[in-house]
């Protein structure tokens, strides 16, 4: 039977109720019930006898199993409200609902109760609530959420005595538990317990029923669980979402657990070693956690692949949220090479590389002779310096000579005999620059050539196997090579007066054949006949009109 929108006067709702006790009616819901009255209306004379015939009669067997109320009001409060509550206590039915009637406090039955299902949800009710109440043996459910229990241990005491206790449902309370010497005592049959949405920090697994089997913790304060816990040996599910974790907990303390929901905490990188130390777990609900897509990450995503099917939710719940480029990637779809994530790898790969690279490097060093290019970079740059502040006045290159001749000694009698004299006595005037007699004592050998270069107008290389086993020669053919680049001139003369093979040619030396190679070069010819030819090409290629000062000189050289 069901009555709904009920508005009537207390005394004419305690006679229907007297009217329905008789009757084979077993399930009775009344919702929105409101009661009311006057002062005057029922004096203390005539309702505490109806409440104690109505007393008498509940307490009897009778039909009715089942009372349900729904969303109770009251309009009167002049009478005793602890001779109400009593009523309804000693109610001789295996079922009592009391939903939404803002009820502060429920007595204890004052002999064995029938009752094997309480629900008092969305009242007022307190810790006080059946303290040192031995009477509710049959209780199986019990079910106090949106209350106003503040105390785990006072919930505790409160089940101690309730020995066929199987279900309690403190949910949406204001629950906490500080763990400060205050030992719990719960009913030993307890099996499934929801604590879920209180204020529960990490000594809440300091004070829970052994026997546990269903424990839901969710939407409470937890941030880890500790190791020193008591064992929870029967527990088979435990809920831990949307709670404070790092991390997923170990399983030391749950032995039989099958099932565990962590969804929705603060977990990066979950560990990888999970279903190693929880052999036993069934199905693990891990999603909805901000995960960082990482190295760390990638064997807990080869740890999906290995359970079977056990992470629930996979791969939909199970997305990126770090780092903010990945975020919202599905990790089944997050990749990285083996060679990134293993350190020991990388830094062995890196070492090979490195040394890989600096024989490669010291092979073309010693192969080109960096070292002595380098060298030779820095005493031109002395030079350089040197002058500049010797004679800053003087950088401005002037040009001296038409040419500065480099050779080897070995080919010394071939420049005097026949280079210098065709040029300086043939027609013109030709000005040389010689070692042997335009050297300035008291300077440095590299720092002659390099004046002499740079006061000629051009550089002539009198190449042969002799010029390429020469030191010297290398020295002036680089330092001229460094004024055609940094002049960007065309101050070199190339004449072959013996042909070279290119086995001869150090490999350092790559300089001189880039030359050969591209560069047009005079080749001193055998036959008399054709030297004529070669003088006047050879005239011709460093004809330039010097300062008259130095073509006065051109008579000083007959």
């Amino acid at each position: 039977l069901m009555l709904d929108t009920v508005d009537l006067q207390w005394a004419i709702i305690l006679q229907i109720f007297l009217l329905i006790w008789y009757s084979p009616v077993e399930h009775l819901i009344v919702r929105n019930l409101t009661f009311w009255g006057q002062l005057g209306e029922l004096t203390e004379y005539e309702f505490l006898p109806l409440l104690s015939s109505l007393e008498e009669l509940i307490s009897l067997d009778g039909s009715m199993k089942t009372l349900t109320l729904e969303h109770v009001r009251s309009k009167i409060y002049y009478f005793n409200q602890e001779i109400l509550y009593r009523q309804f206590s000693e109610m001789n039915i295996a079922s009592l609902t009391i939903y939404d009637a803002y009820m502060p406090h429920m007595l204890c039955p004052n002999r064995t109760s029938s009752f094997q299902y309480l629900n008092f949800s969305h009242n007022a009710l307190t810790d006080e609530l059946f303290q040192n109440c031995g009477t509710l043996l049959d209780l199986k459910l019990l079910i106090l959420q949106r209350n106003k229990f503040e105390s785990l241990p006072k919930v505790s005491f409160m089940t101690s005595r309730m020995k066929s206790l199987k279900y309690l449902d403190m949910s949406n309370n204001l629950l906490r538990h500080d763990g400060a010497d205050v030992q719990c005592q719960w009913a030993e049959s307890l099996e499934e317990l929801d604590l879920s949405s209180n204020q529960l920090a990490d000594a809440v697994f300091e004070c829970l029923p052994v026997n546990i089997k269903k424990l839901d913790l969710q939407n409470n304060q937890i941030s880890s669980v500790p190791k020193g816990m008591t064992d929870l040996k029967s527990l088979e599910e435990l809920n831990l979402a949307l709670n404070r974790l790092a991390d997923l907990p170990g399983c030391s303390g749950f032995t039989s657990l099958r099932f565990l929901n962590i969804e929705m905490n603060s977990i990066l990188t979950p560990s990888a070693d999970f279903f190693q130390s929880c052999p036993g777990v069934r199905e693990l609900q891990a999603g909805h956690n901000p995960f960082k897509c990482s190295c760390e990450l990638q064997a807990f995503i080869r740890l999906e692949r290995q359970s079977g099917g056990k992470l629930f939710g996979w791969p939909a719940a199970y997305v990126c949220e770090y780092p903010e480029g990945l975020r919202g990637t599905e990790l089944k779809d997050f990749h990285l090479s083996e060679l990134a994530c293993n350190t020991m790898l990388l830094l062995v790969t890196a070492l090979l590389l490195t040394l890989v690279l600096v024989a490669v490097v010291a092979f073309l060093c010693i192969y080109l002779d960096v070292p002595w290019y380098v060298r030779m970079t820095w005493q031109w740059t002395q030079t350089k310096r040197r002058a500049w502040h010797n004679h800053p006045k003087e950088q401005e290159a002037v040009l001296q000579f038409h040419a500065f001749i480099s050779y080897s000694e070995h080919d010394s009698l071939w420049v005097k005999n026949e280079l210098i004299p065709n040029l300086e006595k043939g027609e013109g005037c030709v000005q040389l620059c010689q070692h042997e007699r335009n050297f300035i004592p008291g300077k440095s050998i590299v720092e002659n050539i390099i004046n002499c270069i740079e006061k000629s107008y051009k550089s002539i290389f009198v190449l042969s196997p002799n010029f390429v086993q020469s030191e010297w020669c290398h020295y002036e053919l680089y330092f001229a090579h460094h004024k055609l680049f940094s002049e960007n001139s065309n101050s070199l003369i190339l004449i072959l007066l013996e042909p070279i093979p290119p086995y001869v040619i150090p490999a350092r030396y790559h300089k001189l054949k880039a030359l050969m190679a591209k560069r047009t070069y005079l080749e001193w010819p055998r036959e008399r006949s054709k030297r004529a030819l070669f003088w006047a090409n050879l005239r011709a290629a460093i004809s330039i009109n010097l300062p008259i000062a130095d073509e006065n000189r051109c008579g000083e050289t007959d």
